[in-house]
């Protein structure tokens, strides 16, 4: 099983288009949306993690470059700034992959970037501001 995160940027036209409906139907991808934004004029982007056989991660991958969808590997920083952290454990109440945790025995916060997907609930609820994201985008593929 192959698996990849990558970052689509679609325009108006290809976002009116059922292109996950797509990767998934013709092209045998697993899709785990991580995070999504379309603006008003309709155009945006989609950071996704694509998994399946590398043949058909391929084939999708050209699908989505024949549309005209531009599509770049994605590299995730999440940032967890220790200094600027008041422990108030808010963080780790919201982090839904448990990244973010609180040891009890010290009521301490402890954050695993392994198991991150980037969803950024820890960037609504911390009243320091101690985590910050960070997506590298990479050469296109």
């Amino acid at each position: 099983m192959y698996k990849s995160r990558v970052v689509c940027f679609f325009s108006e036209a290809q976002s009116e288009q059922p292109i996950i409906y797509r990767l998934v139907k013709d092209y045998n991808l697993v899709i785990n949306i991580l995070k999504a934004d379309i603006n008003p004029r309709k155009e945006g982007y989609l950071v996704v993690e694509l998994s399946g056989n590398r043949e058909d991660y391929d084939s999708g991958i050209g699908f989505l470059k024949d549309l005209g969808v531009r599509v770049e590997p994605l590299s995730q920083t999440v940032v967890w700034q220790e200094e600027n952290c008041v422990q108030c454990g808010a963080c780790a109440s919201f982090c839904p992959t448990g990244a973010l945790a609180i040891d009890r025995s010290t009521m301490e916060i402890s954050f695993d970037n392994s198991k991150c997907v980037v969803c950024g609930m820890c960037l609504d609820c911390c009243p320091t501001r101690a985590m910050t994201v960070h997506f590298n985008i990479g050469a296109p593929l």
